[in-house]
């Protein structure tokens, strides 16, 4: 159940990449909850599980996005699987839902109080087979766009197809549409030849960028349609990451967010405006990487919550809960442990306080 002092009409909404959350999971979905090691370095099974609820209780969100979620097929399910982890933990994130199939062994899924929200799978747009332009199809099919780089149409798909919900607010009956991302990565992973290695990388930001305007074409379609949306999850990107963005004139952070100017259409979200702030000297980060080159730790924010106008316009606040950088988590040394243990990524939050009045008495979205 929710905390005492929680404000009935406030929604909190998080996303959180678990890494490699279905290693810990055995065949119908038991939990190895054991001495093995887990795929995080040097991190036990057992306290790998721990860690994770330690840092979802915490949290303490309406709904989380769970990125990287437990595989589903054969005799692995990821819903089966995050509602045995919830029910072993007391987690009050008791039920879970996924929608279209990964073809990786990462699904998005999420996790929900069921006292706080209703949700149902709501896939939008119609199914193509990427043979002519078509604007926004269902994330689960084709879609033929010409990025203007290569000159002609590319065909994108994703591996990850985004989780689409009709999420219901049961204290406020207002609703909201959430579309969870697990984007194409553009990181290389092996040391090839240096033609080889450009076009790789121009190949892969060329399918992350054609799924954002994937992504941005169904956002677009929400605002227009009035309804509040939310895109959160793992983007693999951000602005300035890397050279070849300059080929594409926009990270793909930017595309998914919409023009700036455009006020009624744009994606608000405070983290990754400070990242296009090249004054800022700074940025957030919400994941954090051993680079065995460096042999140092690396920070980046490739986690995101972009929320519509609506939403924008209500009052809201953010949080990433990072081990060093936010004081709260800082100063609880057990809750900082837990987030190193459990995973590379940290959780995002958003809180909106979804039914309060506006200024003329009348409830807002």
């Amino acid at each position: 159940m929710r905390k005492d002092n929680q404000n009935p009409h406030n929604l909190r909404i998080a996303t959180y990449n678990v890494a490699w959350f279905t290693n810990l999971f055995g065949r119908n979905d038991v939990l190895l909850a054991d001495d093995e090691w887990s795929s995080r370095y040097k991190i036990r099974r057992r306290d790998q599980l721990k860690a994770i609820a330690k840092v979802m209780q915490a949290v303490n969100a309406d709904a989380i996005m769970v990125i990287e979620a437990p595989d589903t097929g054969g005799d692995r399910n990821s819903v089966r699987a995050l509602q045995n982890f919830a029910d072993e933990y007391g987690l009050r994130q008791s039920r879970a839902l996924s929608g279209f199939e990964s073809h990786t062994r990462q699904e998005i899924t999420l996790m929900y109080d069921p006292d706080v929200v209703a949700v149902k799978h709501s896939p939008r747009g119609m199914r193509s087979k990427g043979l002519t332009p078509e604007r926004a199809p269902r994330f689960d099919s084709k879609f033929l766009y010409d990025l203007g780089v290569e000159g002609q149409n590319s065909v994108h798909t994703f591996s990850k197809p985004p989780l689409e919900v009709l999420l219901t607010h049961k204290a406020s009956g207002k609703s909201l549409h959430l579309i969870g991302v697990h984007n194409k990565s553009k990181g290389l992973h092996e040391r090839l030849h240096e033609d080889v290695m450009i076009k790789l990388a121009i190949s892969n930001r060329n399918k992350q960028l054609g799924q954002c305007v994937w992504i941005r074409q169904r956002v677009e379609n929400h605002i227009a349609a009035g309804e509040p949306v939310i895109v959160l999850g793992d983007f693999n990107d951000g602005p300035k990451m890397d050279a070849y963005e300059a080929l594409f004139e926009k990270s793909s952070i930017e595309i998914v967010m919409g023009d700036p100017r455009e006020h009624l259409t744009y994606m608000d979200d405070p983290n990754a405006s400070i990242f296009l702030d090249p004054m800022s000297g700074w940025a957030l980060s919400s994941a954090r990487f051993y680079n065995s080159e460096l042999k140092w730790y690396v920070n980046t924010l490739l986690d995101y919550i972009m929320v519509s106008p609506d939403l924008a316009a209500l009052p809201n606040s953010r949080r990433i809960f990072h081990p060093f950088d936010d004081p709260n988590c800082y100063a609880q040394s057990p809750l900082s442990q837990a987030l190193l243990t459990a995973s590379d990524h940290f959780p995002v939050v958003f809180d909106v306080s979804i039914g309060a009045p506006d200024p003329n008495g009348q409830e807002q979205v």
